[in-house]
């Protein structure tokens, strides 16, 4: 979530270069979504929205604009607008949420945001999707500083917003069939289901990490902390809207 083969040029050869920077870097602490470690990856749902998804397009659109800038002089960009715990300010907790370590890394962040994103934004409106989506993301950003107190490495992606999306989605839409595959099954089961099971992965690996296990480089933490601020703003804001 695998670049094709170009043909080398100096150009290419420099973007190869750029691109294994990014490697190096998303093998430490990146925040974003992938079908690796049993996950199912989803392709579609069984849930059209009523509106344009404007902010959703806007979001993503935003997000690869950044991307390619930051390619212009990607380590740079990355040690000076990604989080890093150790040298935590405002202005990075938001810059991070916009920035990449790969073209996979950014398919992957955009591919969810543009299946679940649009729903969510459907229900909630426009303007409180953008600072549900704003917080989700500063959530996620604090419990990476919580859980890596110190770190020296800079977090980036934007799958801790995203995380708080799923949370929304997971509450709001419990029994929509997601379409999905992995390696060793194809077909629907329920947004509670295959959210829920990412969730749990992201617990696990989260724990293991915690006590000692093998760094990833995925920001575990960061996920775990979208997805309940995502899932508790979303259900508080369900009962608010009843009475």
């Amino acid at each position: 979530m695998q670049p094709p083969v170009f043909k080398i040029s100096k150009e290419t050869s420099r973007m190869n270069n750029i691109s294994k920077k990014g490697n190096e870097i998303r093998k430490r602490e990146t925040v974003g979504f992938s079908s690796s470690k049993g996950q199912f990856f989803p392709y579609k749902d069984e849930n059209v929205s009523k509106t344009t998804p404007y902010v959703t397009y806007a979001l993503i659109a935003a997000n690869v604009a950044i991307f390619l800038w930051s390619l212009t002089n990607f380590e740079y960009v990355i040690n000076t607008y990604g989080f890093t715990p150790a040298a935590a300010s405002l202005l990075t907790i938001f810059t991070s949420m916009f920035l990449h370590g790969g073209f996979d890394h950014i398919f992957g962040n955009m591919w969810y945001l543009w299946l679940f994103g649009d729903n969510v934004e459907d229900r909630m409106g426009k303007p409180l999707f953008i600072a549900f989506y704003l917080l989700s993301g500063i959530a996620a950003t604090a419990t990476h500083y919580i859980t890596n107190f110190g770190s020296i490495v800079p977090a980036i992606g934007a799958s801790g917003a995203i995380s708080g999306v799923l949370g929304a989605y997971w509450v709001m839409f419990p029994h929509v069939r997601v379409h999905v595959f992995s390696y060793y099954y194809r077909g629907t089961v329920s947004a509670q289901l295959m959210i829920g099971f990412w969730f749990l992965m992201q617990l696990f690996f989260g724990t293991a990490s915690l006590v000692g296990g093998a760094g990833s480089g995925i920001a575990f933490w960061a996920h775990v902390g979208g997805f309940v601020f995502g899932a508790a703003a979303a259900w508080a804001w369900l009962k608010i809207k009843k009475k």
